[in-house]
């Protein structure tokens, strides 16, 4: 039997619009303060789309990065996959539009919907097409435009997310010195009523109802959302260092998805994680949904602490619920 292809991370762009939405501002729109905020969920600002401004449009800025990375032009692609919650529209796929944006003629790719682990749901799925030898090169892109389904009347919800893209190729690796490890994915369905949107789908068709309603809005139970977030992520990373016979000291960089600073924080403590390895960077950035991970993966990068051969975990829990984990080596 062959072996399979082993999947690296050869590039990484990212793009979040210029606009900041900070607590002060936040503070003149609904009934929060900064010191609440800062507390609770560890955010400081977050960036916001301009009126016009579309899921396709950030993606496309931060798959330029990423492909001027490695000096390839668009049509170097084999695919194209887009992780995202908030598509330009219900059809024609953003990918589609990233595909005919980019200019990246004969790429094929779809879009893959898991809300907050979209983005490493994605990089599976991408590395399966590198592992069985059928493509050489993946765009997997994770991006999100929050700021279009939350009511910022709601300051339980508008104080958390943010705009934001990240875009990482997938190339076949030279050897196993570098690349994608291991993986364990789950969803649980039962959470779903705990974080979800309820209009504009084919339960709840757009009427003028479901606007007075603000159904085309995120509904959250926080306090049910940081329960599983911390003890499912929790679960599916010790499980998955276990299965690859390793300790949380020898994480040289955990990048969780960046929801919560406590939900980070309770992980990493009780994964046993030193505290120099935890990326961290929602207090600049909020909760950009399936943008986050490659938004402290730059993070990482910028800090120095993600290198060529570095012991990567990547970690996400969003609704659904779906639940992620990634064990990988940095390999640039």
């Amino acid at each position: 039997m062959t072996k399979p292809i082993r999947a690296k991370i050869s590039a990484l762009g990212t793009y979040v619009p210029p606009r900041l939405l900070t607590n002060s501002d936040l503070e003149k729109m609904v009934d929060t303060t900064n010191e609440w905020i800062m507390t609770r969920v560890g955010i400081r600002e977050r960036h916001i789309v301009d009126k016009g401004v579309a899921t396709s449009d950030l993606a496309v800025e931060a798959a330029k990065k990423a492909l001027a990375q490695r000096g390839l032009a668009p049509t170097d692609l084999d695919a194209i996959i887009v992780g995202t919650v908030t598509p330009d529209m219900f059809f024609p796929s953003t990918a589609c539009l990233v595909q005919h944006k980019l200019g990246a003629k004969g790429v094929w790719g779809f879009d893959l919907s898991a809300a907050c682990s979209a983005f490493i749901y994605s990089l599976q799925v991408g590395a399966q097409f590198i592992a069985s030898g059928s493509h050489k090169r993946v765009l997997v892109i994770g991006a999100d435009v929050m700021s279009s389904i939350i009511d910022y009347a709601d300051r339980a919800t508008c104080v958390i997310f943010g705009d934001g893209a990240g875009a990482a190729l997938l190339e076949p690796a030279e050897d196993d010195s570098v690349g994608l490890i291991d993986y364990i994915h789950e969803v649980d369905g039962s959470g779903g009523c705990f974080l979800y949107m309820p209009g504009g789908g084919s339960l709840n068709p757009s009427t003028h109802q479901t606007v007075d309603q603000k159904m085309h809005y995120v509904h959250q139970d926080g306090q049910q959302v940081f329960k599983v977030a911390v003890r499912k992520q929790t679960e599916l990373c010790q499980k998955l260092l276990e299965r690859n016979g390793l300790k949380g000291s020898d994480i040289d960089a955990f990048i969780p998805h960046q929801a919560n600073l406590r939900i980070i924080s309770a992980t990493a403590d009780r994964l046993g994680l030193r505290p120099e390895s935890v990326i961290v960077n929602i207090d600049r950035y909020g909760n950009t949904t399936a943008g986050t991970i490659p938004l402290a993966m730059a993070t990482a990068i910028e800090e120095g602490k993600l290198k060529k051969g570095s012991l990567v975990m990547l970690a996400s829990v969003g609704a659904g619920f779906t639940i992620g984990a990634t064990l990988l080596r940095w390999a640039f």
